[in-house]
């Protein structure tokens, strides 16, 4: 199932000419969320290679989205860790999953991994995620960007406002 997004997020805003625009989706039983992505020229650190940031930065959005999901309650990181294992290449395809491994009341801990083509892993996350209080989830569903093939996840969303 596609997931939401924001106008002007970095990592999934259409809207963001500076963002990398992706499209991020669940897999409702086991609640993993993926996306892929192909880095672009302005995506470097060094020539061609790309930089770690952006890999965490998408790390990041995956895990935030499956805290997020596991709870119908938007996070925000309290804490990320990230291992780069090897370069990943500008133009090269790349995915990025991302599972719940913790859910407690105040606290849900995910882990990440970006994977290149070939199945090799570039880098590996975990991170902790708070849920954010009810007023503020209600104003991040409110930005939520209406369209056809996110409805359903954002609807889903929607049931955790209080």
């Amino acid at each position: 199932m596609e997931l939401p997004h924001t106008a002007g997020c970095l990592v999934c805003g259409r809207q963001n000419p500076h963002g990398l625009r992706l499209s991020l989706h669940v897999d409702e039983g086991s609640g993993v969320v993926s996306a892929e992505f192909t880095p672009r020229p302005e995506h470097i650190g060094f020539e061609g290679i790309v930089h770690g940031g952006v890999l965490a930065t998408v790390l990041d959005e995956a895990m935030v989205w499956a805290a997020t999901w596991a709870r119908k309650r938007f996070c925000v990181a309290g804490e990320m860790t990230v291992r780069f294992r090897r370069s990943a290449a500008v133009g090269e395809p790349l995915r990025v999953e991302a599972k719940v491994e913790s859910n407690r009341s105040r606290l849900i801990q995910s882990a990440g991994t970006v994977i290149d083509s070939n199945g090799a892993v570039v880098a590996e996350a975990t991170g902790k995620y708070v849920p954010v209080p009810d007023e503020r989830h209600r104003k991040v569903v409110a930005t939520l960007v209406d369209e056809p093939s996110t409805a359903q996840a954002a609807a889903r969303l929607k049931e955790g406002i209080r």
